[in-house]
């Protein structure tokens, strides 16, 4: 009977430390992370749990208070392999067929690098990003890489998502006009319930 008891509380107390480092750390939709990983494979993973619509405020330069309203809906797509986000002004009509010009954005893996992609409507152009993760993985900036279609209208330039919670997240969005000036916009955004 004493062997029993021993081989029991000996089997407790190995148990008990593995389950518990197993609680340590985990995804945000609970998954424990792979420590195989590289930093832009976590930050894709992390930036694909924004998957869902969202509904905001845009912030235009300096001013506080101007803005505008938006929309912002993101997808996982080609078989997790890509992250689509789509912004439409709020109050604009889901129809794609109208022709109307709203960016479209396609973030994804690229060897060892975390790419956007954006289809940009002001300059008519495809602007590539390379994407920096914050250590903390709540942030990832994009700096630009390259553009395709030239830059006579313009160009996005810089790009950066904050990952707040897991119904708010903020994203900042950098412009260079062709005399070179930048203008910023910032957009608080909630999931829309």
């Amino acid at each position: 009977m004493k062997i029993l008891l021993l081989a029991s509380c000996a089997l407790a107390l190995s148990v008990s430390p593995i389950a518990w480092s197993q609680t340590q750390t985990r995804e945000p939709d609970g998954r424990k992370p792979d420590a195989r990983q590289t930093p832009a494979q976590r930050a894709f993973a992390r930036l694909k749990t924004l998957a869902g619509n969202w509904k905001g405020q845009a912030a235009m330069g300096p001013e506080p208070g101007s803005g505008a309203p938006v929309r912002v809906s993101l997808r996982v797509t080609s078989g997790g392999a890509a992250l689509m986000h789509e912004m439409v002004p709020d109050g604009k009509s889901d129809d794609p067929s109208n022709g109307d010009d709203d960016p479209v954005t396609m973030l994804y893996l690229d060897g060892g690098r975390l790419i956007l992609t954006h289809y940009c409507d002001s300059g008519k152009n495809r602007p590539r990003m390379v994407g920096k993760p914050s250590p903390d993985g709540n942030r990832v900036e994009f700096d630009l890489l390259d553009v395709s279609g030239g830059t006579r209208l313009g160009h996005m330039h810089h790009a950066a998502f904050t990952i707040l919670d897991a119904d708010h997240h903020t994203e900042d969005w950098t412009y260079v006009s062709p005399d070179g000036g930048a203008a910023a916009a910032h957009i608080d955004l909630a999931r829309a319930k």
